[in-house]
């Protein structure tokens, strides 16, 4: 899978990472939160893409792109937060809950 295959959706202040292959189709949904702020709020992976990184391949490009735009990540979604916990290399983008 090349990150090439993802697209990019923006509707206002959400959007969205998509892949789709044979009729199946994953994404990583994420909001707007202000000028420099984007929560990653859900991935969804079908069972057809289990295994193949697509989940793994749909977070990095967002955050590939949220670097390049200059902004922080907060990851309420359980998978993108393991995913920041397995990548320090993107602890520069992190942006903490406030209270916790």
């Amino acid at each position: 899978m090349e990150q090439t295959e993802i697209e990019r959706e923006d509707k206002g202040s959400k959007g969205r990472y998509v892949y789709r292959a044979n009729g199946a189709e994953a994404e990583v949904t994420f909001s707007r939160a202000g000028e420099g702020l984007v929560i990653i709020d859900h991935t969804g992976v079908p069972d057809a893409f289990r295994g193949q990184g697509v989940g793994q391949a749909l977070v990095t490009r967002a955050v590939a792109d949220f670097r390049a735009e200059g902004r922080k990540v907060l990851p309420l979604c359980p998978f993108a937060a393991a995913q920041f916990r397995r990548h320090p290399e993107w602890a520069d983008l992190l942006q903490e809950r406030s209270g916790t």
